[in-house]
This record gives structure tokens, sequence and C-alpha cells, in this order.
């Protein structure tokens, strides 16, 4: 009997079910994502799929993907160049001159958290 190999995921489809996990009022980065999922130097690659996650249904919190500093380096994606931040304080984190105060508060590791 053959074995029927299944595909892996798309990377950015992994990339959004990662997104999704992300807890309110917690944020990540794009390398802690590309890491988690075993791709650690693709961060880049992590902000591209970020790029599209506007898009997507079920819905990804992607103003909760932030570079490794806490700067809102995506907030150029947004509808505003406000969005990212309004929709941050929402959740109770305070952001001052486009970077997360006390970030390591906030930081949220895939590796740790979904393991």
């Amino acid at each position: 009997m053959k074995q029927e190999s299944k595909t892996p995921p798309d990377f950015y489809d992994m990339v959004y079910q990662v997104v999704r996990l992300i807890p309110k009022g917690r944020v990540t980065s794009y390398g802690a994502i590309a890491k988690y999922l075993g791709a650690a130097g693709s961060s880049r690659l992590v902000g591209y799929a970020m790029h599209g996650a506007h898009n997507q249904k079920p819905k990804v919190p992607a103003h909760r993907v932030v570079n490794r500093n806490g700067l809102l380096t995506g907030k150029h994606h947004f509808a505003t160049p406000y969005q990212m931040q309004e929709l941050l304080e929402k959740e109770k984190i305070k952001v001052e001159n486009d970077k997360i105060i006390h970030f390591e508060k906030y930081y949220w590791d895939p590796l740790k958290e979904l393991l």
C-alpha cells in the first residue's frame, strides 16, 4: 500500500497560525516566530507574511508582531500610520516614539509558550 505524502502548510500560513496564538496584551518579534518555525534567520520572510496578513481569514493580529527591539517597524502596512499603535494601546501596551515601553514585560516567546 502506497503511503500518501502530505504537503506541509505554506510558510505564510504557519506564520499566521502562530500569530493567531499571541495572547491579547502580548507581542512577539519576527525573529521569534521564524525561530519557532525552524527557520531562524528568516525574520524578513515573516515580515513579508505580515504584509499580507490583513486579508486573511480568520483574522491575524499583525499588530502584535514587532521587531526584536520592540519597534513598530510594520506600522506602514496598516490603514493609517497610527493604527498599529492604537491597536496595541487598546490592549494596554504603552508605545512611545514607535517603540513599546517595557518591551520585555509584554514579550511572548513562542518557543517557551507553545512547547
